[in-house]
């Protein structure tokens, strides 16, 4: 048999934010597509009309704008398979309910949801199935024309899949290996619905899969339970040389104690669970995302990568490219992959120093503008010397400002108790004679200033550290900062003398 083209897809619901271990999902589509030459398609599963929420589409087609994930085809980018948007399949589907319904494998149930009620109260732990399907108001047990007669007076109906009893069922998985399941433990699934004329999930994805040629099925561990289901749907239409291979990933587990990974994590914590910044249309509700916390999409690219899969070797910073080389479905890990946010910022700190400084500087801009900074009056080569001498202290762009601040405003006050340690009776008198020397400096440059006010220091036996720390406190305002001379040359002389001759006045 010919190898299948790779064709794998990402099918959310629009029903909300894009939780990040769906964004996980869709880049392990994304880098096993990219591996075998293959094609991601995006779907959207809308089946369910009472939850969908309106901007969720568009919200997670820009979440993976930002992130790089490129897909081939589907909702919004086209293709040859279509439509992608499931609401947008009934008839597609209505055909296939018909097939199952005339081979006897599926059938017409009435039953209400009283009644339904009314069972699960009569017999502990009911599921609709070998053993219970007849004692309930289904076309297995009514006369043919009663079910004609009910479908053809409008009565709500769904159908229902026949699950034979106490087989065996074999899914053979990717990273589980063979995962066997007795069919008795399955219920009768409701495959569709007659009250809005749509599929469940379980036909509608089956269907679509199959027509839309897919090879291979990606996806989180919580679907694992419905993959005998899907198996058995495929055998039902007579689909098993088309049957995806399927691989289910490990959950996101929580960065402390047990359990999923949930939003209430993220608040409680302090980390986004989203990519993009969620404002909720029915409670009005903001969540924080990825993108406006300030984290660079490379790095959460990364992160995410490595929970739940490794290259097979020590290697913790790989671009985009370099994933899709190395990523292979074999080094996935079975056990959930506990979500270590603290990891995520360590990423992004090392793609701040990746970056070029004239990459950081533009990204440092619209910081600046929001501190009342006029980045108009300064050269993107002053903004890019500035982020050279402090992009190695800070996790995030927004960060830089309080490494920098002093760069664009003189200080105002200064740190009470770096003025305890470092400003005593005879400061100003020192400070004065330190303009002066600066003053006669020719070239300001870093090295050439350094060299002069050290030698200074040294003739008049002053005290090295004091004298510097106090010249630190009167140009930053405290005693932190890059190195002091680098400072002043950024500054200017000009500017140097004016804030030193005011910390003299201010501090006396």
């Amino acid at each position: 048999m010919a190898e299948r083209k790779v064709r794998v897809r990402f099918a959310p619901s629009p029903t909300g934010a894009l939780h990040i271990g769906g964004v996980r999902t869709a880049l392990y589509n994304y880098l096993f597509a990219r591996q075998h030459g293959g094609d991601l398609v995006f779907r959207i599963e809308d089946t369910d009309s009472n939850r969908f929420v309106p901007g969720a589409e568009e919200y997670i087609l820009e979440s993976f704008k930002w992130l790089g994930i490129q897909f081939d085809e589907g909702v919004s980018f086209g293709g040859n398979y279509g439509p992608y948007r499931q609401s947008e399949r009934r008839d597609i589907y209505k055909k296939y309910v018909k097939v199952l319904l005339d081979s006897g494998k599926a059938y017409i149930a009435f039953d209400t949801p009283e009644e339904l009620d009314a069972k699960r109260k009569e017999i502990p732990n009911f599921q609709y199935d070998a053993s219970t399907r007849m004692s309930m108001r289904n076309s297995l047990t009514m006369p043919q024309e009663e079910v004609d007669r009910l479908v053809a007076e409008g009565k709500q109906y769904v159908v229902r899949f026949k699950i034979e009893p106490d087989e065996d069922v074999h899914v053979d998985d990717l990273i589980r290996g063979d995962v066997k399941i007795n069919s008795s433990i399955l219920d009768d699934k409701v495959l569709y619905k007659s009250a809005d004329e749509l599929p469940t999930y379980h036909l509608a994805n089956i269907v679509d899969d199959h027509l839309m040629e897919i090879s291979h099925v990606i996806r989180g561990e919580e679907w694992l339970p419905s993959a005998p289901l899907h198996v058995l749907l495929y055998r039902a239409f007579g689909w098993e040389d088309t049957m995806p291979r399927f691989a289910h990933l490990p959950l996101l587990l929580k960065p402390e104690g047990n359990g999923k990974l949930s939003k209430r994590d993220g608040d409680r914590l302090g980390f986004p669970v989203f990519p993009l910044e969620w404002h909720d249309p029915k409670t009005g509700e903001v969540s924080s995302g990825y993108r406006e916390s300030g984290y660079l999409p490379e790095a959460v690219i990364n992160f995410l990568a490595l929970l739940g899969w490794n290259p097979g070797n020590d290697q913790e910073l790989m671009s985009m490219d370099e994933l899709v080389n190395l990523f292979d479905l074999n080094h996935c890990s079975k056990a959930g992959a506990k979500f270590d946010y603290k990891k995520g910022i360590w990423f992004n700190h090392e793609y701040i120093l990746r970056k070029s400084d004239e990459e950081i500087a533009a990204l440092f801009k619209p910081v600046l503008e929001a501190h009342g900074v006029a980045v108009h009056d300064y050269t993107d080569s002053y903004l890019t010397k500035v982020v050279s001498l402090v992009k190695g202290r800070v996790n995030f762009v927004k960060e830089l400002w309080e490494q920098a601040r002093f760069f664009f405003v003189a200080p105002e006050t200064y740190a009470e108790k770096d003025v305890k340690k470092r400003w005593n009776a005879d400061t100003p008198r020192i400070m004065d004679e330190l303009a002066g020397v600066l003053e006669g400096i020719g070239d300001f440059t870093s090295k050439p200033s350094e060299d002069i006010v050290i030698a200074w220091i040294t003739e008049k036996g002053y005290h090295l550290g004091n004298v510097m720390n106090a010249f630190r406190l009167a140009v930053v305002g405290e005693c932190k900062g890059p190195h002091m001379f680098d400072i002043t040359e950024l500054l200017g002389k000009e500017e140097t003398i004016r804030r030193m001759r005011r910390a003299v006045e201010v501090l006396k």
